[in-house]
């Protein structure tokens, strides 16, 4: 959602309204709370982040290492997480693979042929991928983002 213009609060993540007012903080992170449906958010509310106690930024590194490294026991040895745990921050990924593609290019400022490993690998580990470039009917096809930087 966006930032209402001059206010330094975040829009409601549950209505979208703009009319928001800080609401204290939970385990180190912001609140906010809305003035018109009335229910709290905090920044990750309705991310793949969502929930997790785990810093963002430590999550972030984490799926990157899975990304350069292609695989969660790899990523375990290196960051020192459960593979397990791992396994579910991909999964959640998977989950919200849409919005997650657009940060990955974004803010993480990675290719389109390392986004595309990504969701392979998601895939691979049985989670969900964006959009239909995945589907039975295209199996074996050139992903559109490999097509477009091999041009």
């Amino acid at each position: 959602m966006e930032q209402p213009m001059g206010s330094g609060h975040p829009a409601c993540r549950h209505c979208g309204s703009a009319e928001t007012r800080g609401h204290g903080s939970t385990r180190g992170k912001r609140r906010w709370q809305c003035r018109t449906c009335g229910r709290s958010f905090g920044v990750t509310t309705g991310t793949p982040l969502a929930k997790l106690k785990t810093d963002v930024a430590e999550i972030a590194r984490t799926l990157l290492v899975v990304l350069h490294r292609g695989s969660l026991r790899a990523a375990a040895e290196v960051t020192g997480h459960k593979d397990e745990t791992i396994s579910h921050w991909v999964r959640r990924a998977g989950a919200h693979a849409e919005a997650l593609t657009e940060v990955l290019v974004r803010d993480l400022h990675l290719s389109e042929v390392e986004v595309d490993e990504f969701w392979s690998f998601v895939q691979a580990k049985g989670g969900a991928v964006p959009g239909p470039r995945r589907s039975a009917a295209n199996a074996g096809a050139v992903s559109p983002r490999i097509a477009r930087a091999a041009a």
